[in-house]
């Protein structure tokens, strides 16, 4: 009887967390493919404060003050692709909490660093204070960012390239990479969860997004 009641816990869980949006042939799920109704119906924003808009089927932080754009539902093991163009500062979070997103989750980072030689932790496609990039490949257009999440294991691609790829459980102590480098990060990033919503930042930049979509992973 125990087992039993542990087994439908464990399934109450998974229903909870386990996206309900409605999936494509090819398994992913479309957060926005460039209409209004994509931002209502898969994002918690602030309509009144009219900064996250749709224009022309991109999606554009326009005014500042918009706050973080977060997805209503939360993703454990997926492969997240999106389109970016920005001239400051922005951000890609996942696996992350609303609540305390610097420090509860994980954050690529969006920000125009084109023609850098040599990309920090702070750049584009950068594992925000974690991993620098092994290739700036970010551009003044549109570019592709591909994230994959999958248990520990963290990917991440910037227009076909790899920009790093890191089994986060070797992040056992809080402030510190693996390397001895010190990190800005409250907790060890290995203990954070494996579960949490994808946001989108506003830093008081302008930026858009385009085409985002996530696959979900067994």
């Amino acid at each position: 009887m125990r087992k039993a009641r542990s087994l439908i816990a464990v399934l109450a869980l998974a229903f909870l967390v386990a996206p309900v949006l409605a999936a494509d042939d090819d398994g992913c799920i479309t957060l926005f493919g460039g209409a209004k109704a994509d931002l209502e119906k898969n994002w918690n924003y602030d309509a009144k404060k009219d900064a996250w808009q749709v224009q022309e089927g991109v999606l554009t932080l326009a005014k500042k003050g918009g706050g973080y754009l977060w997805t209503k539902e939360q993703f454990g093991d997926f492969v997240l692709e999106l389109e970016f163009k920005t001239t400051g500062n922005s951000g890609v979070f996942f696996r992350s909490d609303p609540k305390n997103p610097v420090h509860g989750g994980f954050e690529v980072q969006v920000i125009n660093s084109a023609g850098k030689k040599d990309p920090g932790k702070h750049d584009a496609g950068a594992l925000y204070d974690v991993m620098s990039p092994k290739v700036n490949a970010v551009t003044n257009d549109w570019n592709k960012l591909k994230i994959e999440a999958k248990g520990p294991s963290l990917s991440c691609w910037m227009n076909g390239q790899e920009q790093w790829s890191v089994d986060i459980s070797k992040w056992t102590e809080a402030g510190k990479n693996p390397d001895g480098s010190k990190n800005k990060f409250k907790k060890a990033l290995g203990e954070l969860p494996r579960t949490g919503y994808i946001g989108l930042q506003d830093h008081g930049a302008t930026v858009s997004y385009r085409n985002i979509r996530v696959k979900l992973l067994k």
